[in-house]
């Protein structure tokens, strides 16, 4: 699949001027502790510590906020049962605007609650993709609402890239990032920023082994479909998007696979030994460093942290060890 984009450094750079002081500047935390179990200096991007405790905010804002005042006028939609649908509304509140978010029924309490919480009543569905766009699509037809996917999106990837911009403006001398995958964006973000700062610079992709569709996709040239949907890395059970497949395909250095015991021991030794509170999509990239020690040996790696919304009962199945 051939990359036709209009995302490059400029345009990530334009998002971070764009969206500063609607996000922060998360913190990057180095881990001696941790370092010394992956084998490598680790330096912690920490979006747990975002708005909305999720790296979702950036493409968020930098979506809403570069909409005509038109398009503003006629509110924006989204659908989404995580992180995206809170990140949407924040956005939304900020520019004084309507979000139409569609959910399903069957989402997390806390998701439901986190977009009450910034005054949007969710219009709720049946948890199949193609309800999920249903609902959406008839309420653009009845507002003429601006739909923001979760991330594939322009105006969402260049907002996610500067995450990377950040973190490389703090810790210039990286050897390698790595980036959890979900739809991508992220990703595809990640990869612009950095690769046009260090051409020489390498972005390691960190997929659940039980969530594999982006190796796969990697592997077969074209976007696969996930065919388990059961890692405790939740927010990684997304497939690719036509947008972000392309560059990743173009960019990426590779796709690492980790196990469901390593992302529970990950998630554990950040939050034990580092002191950061991951939830397990977050700690899937430094799973993927701790399980491929002799690739990452002595060498500088920064970790971008999705986020930290982890719930109760996820942290007592890592603790008990029914993480499986």
């Amino acid at each position: 699949m051939t990359r036709n984009s209009t995302i490059t450094l400029k345009t990530i750079r334009e998002a971070a001027k764009r969206i500063h002081g609607y996000v922060l500047r998360t913190p990057v935390v180095q881990s001696l502790n941790v370092g010394n179990l992956a084998g490598a200096e680790v330096f912690f991007k920490c979006e747990n510590q975002q708005h909305i405790g999720a790296f979702k905010s950036r493409g968020a804002c930098n979506a809403v906020f570069s909409l005509s005042e038109d398009e503003a006028a006629a509110g924006v939609v989204a659908h989404s049962s995580g992180n995206h649908a809170a990140a949407l509304a924040r956005a939304a509140q900020l520019r004084g605007i309507t979000a139409h978010i569609v959910m399903p029924h069957d989402s997390a309490t806390v998701k439901i609650d986190a977009v009450r919480g910034y005054g949007v009543e969710p219009t709720f569905c049946e948890p199949d993709s193609d309800s999920r766009q249903a609902a959406a699509d008839k309420v653009i037809a009845a507002t003429g609402a601006t739909f923001i996917h979760p991330f594939n999106d322009e105006r969402v990837i260049a907002g996610q890239g500067t995450t990377a911009l950040e973190l490389l403006e703090e810790v210039p001398d990286l050897d390698a990032i790595v980036v959890p995958v979900g739809g991508g964006g992220l990703l595809s973000g990640t990869l612009i920023a950095a690769k046009s700062l260090n051409p020489h610079i390498k972005v390691f992709a960190a997929e659940p082994e039980w969530a594999d569709d982006a190796f796969r996709s990697f592997e077969s040239g074209s976007i696969e479909a996930p065919v388990r949907h059961d890692t405790i890395a939740d927010g990684l059970r997304t497939c690719l998007g036509t947008l972000t497949f392309p560059v990743i395909q173009e960019l990426v250095d590779e796709v690492l696979l980790v196990s469901e015991e390593q992302i529970a021991t990950a998630t554990l030794a950040m939050m034990f030994q580092a002191k950061i509170f991951a939830e397990p999509s977050g700690a899937v990239p430094l799973a993927a460093v701790m399980q491929n020690k002799s690739r990452f040996a002595d060498q500088r790696i920064g970790i971008i942290v999705s986020g930290g919304n982890l719930d109760p009962s996820t942290l007592h199945r890592l603790i008990s060890g029914g993480n499986t």
